[in-house]
This record gives C-alpha cells, structure tokens and sequence, in this order.
C-alpha cells in the first residue's frame, strides 16, 4: 500500500474526521471500531476486525475433533499441564 498523508482538525468536542479517503482505504464504515495506540508524539488508530467468540473458535474446535478431543477430555487435559508446573 502506498502511504496516504490527510490533514484534519480536532473539533471543540475532541472529535476527529477521518478523511474519505482513508477511511474507504482502510474499509472503514459507520460502527467500525478502531484502536489507538499513543507513543510519545504519535498515535497509530488501527482498524479492529471484530469477530464473535464462535468465529475465533471454529478453527480450534475443527482441530479438535480432527484430533479426535472431546470437550469432556478439557478437564483431564488442564489438570494434567497445571500438574507439570
């Protein structure tokens, strides 16, 4: 991607305006949520994909049952690593 320079102004309310331009780069929309990240004199806002708890487990859930673990197995399996400990 090649480097995109906007200015904006900050409103009396604290408020910022992404410029069009950037927000359409980064596929930004109404509800789109952001992090920022203050460093010294810089503040990176990156775009936060949201997901559910069931997306961000399916992958694990599929190698589970590929692995043949059932969630009764949970239990026994954290035992045994806190046991290691």
């Amino acid at each position: 991607m090649s480097e995109l320079i906007e200015l904006g102004t900050m409103s009396s309310r604290g408020q910022l305006v992404i410029p069009t331009d950037i927000r359409e780069n980064m596929g930004l929309k109404e509800g789109s949520k952001v992090l920022f990240v203050l460093s010294e004199d810089s503040l990176l806002i990156k775009r936060v994909n949201t997901q559910t708890f069931a997306e961000i487990t399916k992958p694990l859930k599929e190698a589970a049952k590929k692995a043949g673990l059932k969630e009764s197995d949970t239990e026994d399996i954290i035992q045994k690593v806190r046991s290691k400990r």
